[in-house]
């Protein structure tokens, strides 16, 4: 067996519902264990796909084999070693607003006791900490890190080909759920229906929200990668830009 594509990423982007999403169609063999694997992020490197393999039971209705683990698209030696793995591999990915992504996660690290800082105190410090992760990357406070989209998507259509990416906005999978994942369903040669049913997708209220002002200054600073993936993507991504 081998696995033919990953919902790569990005955290916080909508893959949970994604991954929720697949697992209902009758011809995709998704985990059985848990959603996120991180087989091709972990530090050692383990080339034991038997082991890989273990956490898949394909039966005979399945065509396909894929799993989500979102920090595949972040993490920098993730998308060398599945190209070791299966050259042929393709990547789904699902991107949202990087200041709303980076404030979500923030908010998922917070409740989940990763976090003690304000989100403005943990964007200034991020740089900082950060380092204490090199040379690998954090895996916790890269909430900014992680929204720089640009160089992770063009890195993937280097490494498998733009035929092999299938990138979708996560506003998408929120407002046009069928003919989304028609898009998907085709993209990995599977029949287009069933569709499961419509889900709601970043739905959780939060005790807080972003300070217009540390908003404005993050859509700064991220205003020119998006100018990037707007001319690799030919689309338009001025909602994310937009001061309005």
């Amino acid at each position: 067996m081998r696995v033919d594509f990953v919902i790569g990423g990005t955290q916080k982007g909508g893959t949970s519902a994604l991954d929720s999403f697949l697992r209902r169609h009758p011809e995709i063999c998704m985990p059985e264990t848990r959603k996120e694997l991180h087989f091709f992020d972990r530090a050692d490197e383990d080339k034991d796909y038997e082991k890989y393999h273990a956490n898949f039971r394909p039966q005979t209705q399945h065509r396909v084999i894929g799993e989500a683990s979102p920090i595949y698209m972040y993490w920098e030696s993730a998308p060398y070693r599945i190209w070791s793995y299966n050259p042929q591999m393709k990547w789904i990915l699902a991107l949202r607003n990087p200041v709303d992504r980076a404030f979500s996660a923030w908010n998922m690290e917070t409740k989940r006791g990763n976090e003690n800082l304000p989100f403005a105190e943990a964007i200034e410090k991020e740089p900082e900490r950060c380092r204490e992760a090199l040379p690998l990357q954090h895996r916790v406070f890269s909430y900014v890190g992680r929204g720089y989209y640009a160089h992770q998507v063009r890195r993937l259509f280097d490494i498998f080909g733009r035929e092999n990416c299938l990138v979708l906005l996560s506003e998408e999978l929120r407002s046009d759920h069928e003919p989304t994942l028609k898009r998907v369903f085709e993209f990995l040669n599977i029949s287009e229906s069933p569709i499961p049913p419509r889900a709601n997708i970043f739905e959780q209220e939060y005790d807080a929200k972003i300070e217009n002002e540390l908003r404005s200054r993050l859509i700064d600073r991220f205003h020119f990668d998006i100018k990037q993936l707007e001319k690799l993507l030919n689309r338009d991504l001025s909602l994310w830009y937009s001061k309005k």
